[in-house]
């Protein structure tokens, strides 16, 4: 095992590289149409590319997807007659991606409604989220199972944030590192359960949370390596050599990093310094400042390349809940401190972040504002193989967000029409 950590380090995949599970295949198709006007500008913005911001720019939107981004003084003259929407000096970014989120505004998947999930759609659509993957609970598989046949059926039928599938957090996760997940809900490995959730959620599993040491876990991978599933390392105690294996055998992501896994010491590297020390495992990061110290979250981007750091809310049912009570995962959770923490115990249960809050506390950590826009557009995208989203670029489609100086979203463009 010693020998293949080695290898392992000394050995990283490419810093920047695709990240999607190797067999899934890039997603270069047209998201449902929606209704838009055919051309227009967005103007009078500040536009965020990977590389730069570009002041004073303009948006050329044509047909749902982006025809030209540039300096206004840089616009052809024919597209000076269209028409403009006055982007009033705010920040333009790509729509947010958040790759992990339970819920929003009092909608939750663990509600099993598909109309709650639609509704959470349109609420994350108002905040600057333009795709999203809702994730369940570790639960009881016949429960997620119900769950998932529940909740499926609204993919498609969004007007709001796009629904790109689902994330299973569990249930084949350790149990030295449950978090918040009850004990009685994390299951052993079982290539069963996996295929019965997978039909159940008529094949729209994209990403599932796992623990990489467990015994008889190499048949789940296969099976999702062989179906396009993202597999992401979380609730993981594995120890560093676990963890290589596990990344040798397609385990490339991991969920919250620092948060559920086994630490990382001078003997005894884990989990965590597994993932800091190659520079070709991607992993989400909860930027709320208090699941990660803001300077570990700043510190992280100055040992792995930035195009493999992935902001992630982890955000709970209530978040943006105005009124009580405020439920999620079947139990009283209390805004304390700025995270939800269980009401029993005081234990933390999960974060009341935005993907906007997330950009703004990634720019205070350290990050540049192109930094910070790729961990929250460009990288998610990549991660999942869409290839049509994520920047700033002619021909992406036209999923913008419009910040104000606050970071406050104030405009939400998917695929050219404002939410």
């Amino acid at each position: 095992m010693k020998t293949l950590a080695l290898c392992w380090t000394r050995n990283p995949a490419p810093a920047y590289k695709p990240c999607r599970p190797p067999n899934r295949k890039p997603n270069n198709g047209v998201w449902k149409s929606r209704n838009n006007m055919n051309a227009f500008l967005i103007t009078n913005i500040c536009a965020v590319t990977p590389e730069k911001t570009l002041e004073k720019a303009v948006i050329w939107v044509e047909d749902g997807r982006i025809k030209q981004v540039c300096e206004k003084s840089e616009l052809p003259s024919t597209a000076n007659a269209l028409p403009k929407i006055d982007g009033k000096n705010t920040f333009a970014l790509p729509g947010f991606i958040d790759l992990h989120i339970h819920g929003f505004a009092g909608f939750g998947v663990e509600t099993g409604n598909a109309q709650d999930l639609l509704a959470m759609s349109a609420e994350l659509g108002k905040h600057g989220v333009t795709a999203f993957t809702p994730t369940l609970y570790c639960g009881q598989p016949e429960d997620m199972a119900r769950l998932l046949r529940l909740l499926s059926p609204a993919l498609g039928k969004e007007t709001g944030a796009k629904i790109l599938g689902f994330h299973l957090e569990g249930p084949f996760i350790s149990p030295a590192k449950p978090g918040v997940m009850k004990p009685q809900d994390i299951a052993p490995a079982n290539l069963e359960v996996l295929k019965n959730l997978y039909e159940a959620s008529n094949g729209k599993i994209v990403s599932m949370t796992l623990a990489p040491e467990l015994p008889g876990i190499e048949p789940i991978i296969e099976f999702c390596r062989s179906h396009g599933i993202l597999l992401q390392a979380g609730h993981t105690n594995a120890t560093y050599e676990e963890f290589a294996l596990g990344a040798a055998r397609g385990v490339t992501h991991a969920t919250h990093l620092f948060n559920a896994m086994s630490p990382f010491t001078q003997r005894a590297p884990g989990a965590s310094g597994a993932v800091l020390m190659n520079p070709g495992i991607s992993c989400e990061i909860i930027a709320d400042g208090v699941h990660v110290h803001p300077d570990i979250v700043g510190f992280l981007r100055t040992v792995k390349p930035v195009e493999n750091i992935i902001l992630v809310t982890d955000a709970l049912r209530p978040t943006g809940q105005e009124k009580g009570p405020f439920l999620a995962n079947g139990e009283e959770v209390v805004l304390s401190g700025g995270v939800w923490k269980r009401k029993a115990d005081n234990v933390i249960a999960g974060s009341a972040l935005t993907m906007a809050r997330g950009v703004k506390n990634l720019v205070d950590f350290g990050y540049t504002l192109p930094q910070a826009s790729l961990c929250a557009c460009a990288n998610p995208a990549r991660l999942l193989g869409l290839s049509h989203t994520g920047r700033l670029e002619a021909g992406y489609s036209a999923d913008i967000v419009l910040l104000g100086s606050d970071f406050t979203p104030l405009k939400t463009f998917i695929q050219g029409k404002e939410i």
